[in-house]
């Protein structure tokens, strides 16, 4: 049975998209009814919820069952009154909660995958896709975590979503999930299990937390070895009704999801697109989150640009069209106009948004070359309006301005690409996780992931020319000199050219060390040393999220 409730505008519904009924063998309340378990989901105000139980569909069919085995109870006229009432409640309930039929499939290695479904997909349906998955047959009912050699990772992504599953990692960060950072994991198999397109979201732990450690930011696209930026959402992964301890109970963990009906169709739309603005967790008792402004705590980054001004006068129009090149040229990202990014500060909003989007859409397909497919939205914080552009990473560069200007993102900063980064543009290929192998196999220690470092320099004429490495993305350029060179650029050439490195007087750690450690735009950031094979590589402005390994041990931090 599909519920739907068509609304003249999208709002926001509340989903649990992770519970576990008495199906599943460690469920901690076996004497619960399902029904028990949907009037719950009442209590907690939720629209959606999604039994998943351990490898089996079993809860979901054995809820089916009952509610026609009452209903044929009342056409044949049999029915007694306490299950009249069941059945009552059973219909009242469904039109207030969408019950979505999924399953928590354990792969090979013991990671948990969340598959959601059509209410409309038969059981059998079901059944026979975890049997695809090489669920044994005698498991089917079972509902255990433990199930032996099944699936690997990449084939259940797939499987379920050329299905027409909603495909979620489970509990990323913590036990059983494929993002967890100290699961033995190596990077390639890392970036492959939380990259790969047939994965539509990460349910995470840590979404009510603030920082740069969270899931959420480490997924969000800035980090050049995990560039697709991922949906992350929250389920409770009840295993009982109630809240006990530490063990959540339904809907004790709930994600928002802006959708313009209840309905399977509409909340598989929202994880197969893009804007990320669409969820958010759900936070009771408190207001709801302001999207917006929690993405100005982060600032300008690779893959979010803010821009209070937006008329065509001093040339605002043109940057913010610079954004939009740059980050189709880069890792694709998120424009926000009428707002700065400085959180403290008030946003200013737009006046006309709906004519300013007008604008802008007209500007990107009449400017911008190739075509781009640019979103552009209003949004709201702080109850001002402001335009939000969501562009994505272009797949046929470079993009131009007027067929003649190319710019590049790096960092926080939108600047006019050179020769060799069109080049890099023109020649770009993703690089998949065979590279990446190749890499971690050299046995040296890989370069930081941020910041630039000078590869080579020449005297020529009196003038020192230097050949930039962009530690992010590895491309070179050349012929740069300290008053040609960008801001970061500039930074590195002065500090080679004015202190360079002396071996003597550093304070080595092994083969590496820190040179100099400073904050810039409220950022930390670091001057760093390698030595290798004879040699001396010194890495300019490189920030925490370019920080891994034995870097990371060096400098304190956490090790990803």
């Amino acid at each position: 049975m599909t519920r739907k409730k068509r609304n003249t505008k999208p709002q926001w519904k509340r989903v649990d998209l992770h519970l576990h009924t008495p199906a599943s063998a460690d469920y901690q309340e076996p004497n619960r009814s399902y029904l028990d378990i949907i009037r719950q989901a009442e209590n907690k105000g939720l629209d959606i919820i999604a039994f998943t139980d351990h490898n089996t569909i079993a809860g979901y069919q054995t809820m089916l069952e009952k509610i026609n085995q009452l209903k044929l109870l009342e056409q044949l006229g049999r029915i007694q009154q306490e299950e009249k009432q069941q059945l009552k409640e059973y219909r009242r309930l469904r039109e207030k909660v969408l019950v979505l039929p999924g399953f928590e499939f354990t792969a090979t290695l013991g990671f948990h995958i969340l598959g959601i479904f059509s209410p409309e997909v038969d059981v059998r349906e079901l059944e026979f896709i975890l049997r695809q998955l090489n669920i044994p047959l005698d498991k089917l009912d079972a509902g255990s975590g433990e199930v032996g050699a099944t699936t690997d990772v990449l084939t259940a992504y797939r499987v379920i979503d050329e299905a027409g599953g909603i495909v979620i990692a489970a509990h990323v960060n913590s036990s059983h999930g494929v993002a967890m950072r100290r699961s033995g994991l190596g990077g390639q198999t890392r970036m492959a299990y939380t990259q790969d397109p047939h994965l539509h979201a990460l349910e995470a732990t840590d979404l009510e937390n603030k920082g740069r450690r969270t899931t959420a930011r480490f997924f969000d696209g800035s980090r050049p070895e995990y560039p697709r930026p991922m949906r992350c959402i929250q389920g409770s992964d009840a295993h009982r009704l109630t809240r006990d301890g530490k063990h959540l109970g339904v809907g004790e963990r709930v994600t928002e999801v802006l959708l313009p009906e209840v309905s399977f169709d509409a909340l598989r739309e929202v994880f197969l697109g893009n804007d990320f603005a669409l969820t958010r967790p759900y936070r009771p008792a408190t207001a709801p989150l302001d999207h917006i402004q929690a993405i100005r705590e982060e600032g300008d980054t690779i893959v979010q640009a803010f821009h209070v001004g937006y008329t065509r006068r001093g040339g605002r129009r043109h940057a913010i069209l610079a954004d939009v090149c740059s980050f189709a040229n880069t890792n694709g990202g998120a424009i926000y106009i009428g707002v700065s990014a400085n959180p403290k500060e008030q946003p200013a909003g737009v006046r006309t948004p709906s004519k300013l989007i007008r604008d802008l859409q007209e500007d990107v397909e009449r400017r911008i070359t190739p075509p781009l497919d640019v979103n552009v939205d209003m949004q709201e914080t702080q109850g001002k309006k402001v335009v939000r552009l969501v562009v994505p990473r272009g797949d046929d560069p470079p993009y131009a301005i007027d067929d003649n200007k190319i710019y590049v993102r790096s960092e926080g900063e939108t600047d006019l690409a050179v020769r060799d980064e069109i080049v890099s543009l023109v020649k770009r290929v993703w690089k998949g996780p065979a590279d990446v192998a190749a890499k971690e196999a050299t046995g040296h220690i890989e370069p930081p992931r941020t910041g630039v470092e000078i590869v080579e320099s020449q005297e020529r004429k009196g003038t020192l020319y230097h050949t930039m490495r962009d530690l992010r993305n590895g491309n070179q350029v050349k012929n740069v000199t300290r008053k040609s060179a960008r801001r970061l650029w500039h930074y590195a050439i002065t500090q080679a050219e004015e202190h360079p490195v002396d071996a003597s007087k550093v304070e080595w750690h092994g083969d590496i060390a820190v040179l100099k450690q400073r904050q810039h735009r409220s950022r930390t950031r670091y001057d760093l040393v390698q030595r290798e094979n004879g040699k001396l590589r010194a890495y300019y402005g490189v920030t925490e999220d370019g920080i891994h390994g034995e870097w990371a041990q060096m400098v304190g931090l956490a090790v990803d």
